[in-house]
């Protein structure tokens, strides 16, 4: 699924918007960073390493409008550091960013022109880099699945979330390939709806079975019976394992252990955050109410209510039972298996 992508005629970056799928694919196009950082704020793209991929296309954009200045380099620096702080929690907004910057470090550019282009060059390497990590994590977690798994996910985590492919989404493409019967329940994932819009709207495309689900069904469906797996993604990872992803995500893992479920994590080394010891250090983007108070428009809610609104939350380690990545499956203690993972 191609929802990113740089027009090198147009010199801008086209991106699917999200926000209005399933109902309608409309197209948004940057011409410049501020455009980046708006459609990352507003979640026209969504994602850690959707999020990541789009950074990177944006200082294409920052080196095509720093133009032939005197001291280019700072404005560049200036423009690239605007789009790495456009959201708080996700790491692999500010790794991106700063991949891009190291790679331009002690070299010597005779335009512009010539540092775009270098710059294009290197971002269109993460993005298929991205690609060629998710489906090597996919076929890592697919040996997780057996024929007939019934898995939970939460949010989405597919190719929308991702340069493509999927991380949570590309295990269950990955077993699915292999011939494997798999069947997913997408949790709602309120406010933005990310699994009933995004996830079922990936799935179903692929011809995939999938079945929508209410947030607040997710224990009934575990003690019925109706959960084998649960696969989520994440926007960041501490050192010790605490897993930082969508609004929710604890409480389903909180259920999946009661249940005696496990509980996956895929997410690739760029969501790493080695630097962060635990997940209380993680910070917790808190969005807009109107989120909140209104679908399509329409409110839904009294006016002068007040409305919590954190887009994220923090699954300890121990509720963890392993995370798939491109350089295998790690296991507990992550302290250990983080820095040291079993596969080079």
């Amino acid at each position: 699924m191609e929802h990113i992508y740089f027009s090198k005629q147009k010199k801008k970056l086209i991106l699917l918007d999200q926000r209005y799928l399933p109902l309608k694919e409309d197209w948004f196009e940057c011409a410049d960073t501020k455009a980046v950082v708006y459609a990352l704020k507003e979640m026209v793209v969504r994602g850690a390493p959707a999020i990541g991929v789009t950074a990177a296309y944006g200082c294409v954009l920052a080196a095509m409008e720093v133009g032939d200045v005197h001291d280019w380099k700072k404005a560049l620096e200036n423009k690239t550091e605007e789009i790495a702080r456009a959201r708080p929690t996700a790491a692999n907004l500010a790794w991106a960013v700063k991949a891009m910057t190291n790679a331009i470090k002690d070299k010597y550019f005779g335009s512009s022109q010539e540092l775009a282009d270098f710059l294009l060059e290197q971002a269109l390497e993460m993005h298929a880099e991205d690609i060629r990590i998710n489906k090597v994590m996919g076929r890592f977690g697919a040996d997780l699945l057996d024929d007939g798994d019934t898995v939970m996910t939460h949010c989405n985590a597919g190719a929308l979330a991702t340069g493509g492919y999927g991380t949570a989404l590309g295990v269950v493409r990955a077993a699915v390939e292999q011939g494997k019967g798999i069947r997913v329940i997408a949790n709602e994932t309120r406010p933005f709806l990310q699994g009933a819009r995004l996830t079922a709207y990936e799935l179903s495309r692929d011809k995939i079975e999938v079945v929508v689900a209410c947030d607040n069904a997710c224990a009934h469906l575990m003690k019925k019976g109706l959960v084998n797996k649960v696969i989520v993604g994440a926007d960041r990872i501490a050192a010790n394992g605490d897993v930082a992803n969508k609004i929710g995500t604890y409480g389903v893992a909180l259920a999946a252990a009661r249940h005696g479920i496990p509980f996956y994590v895929a997410a690739p080394f760029s969501t790493f955050d080695l630097g962060v010891s635990s997940g209380e250090l993680i910070p917790i983007e808190n969005r807009t109410a109107d989120e909140v108070r209104f679908i399509n428009r329409v409110s839904i809610m009294p006016e002068g209510v007040e409305v919590y609104n954190f887009a994220f939350d923090i699954t300890p380690a121990e509720l963890i039972t392993g995370i798939i990545t491109e350089k295998g499956i790690l296991s507990r203690p992550f302290e250990r298996s983080i820095v040291k993972p079993d596969k080079p």
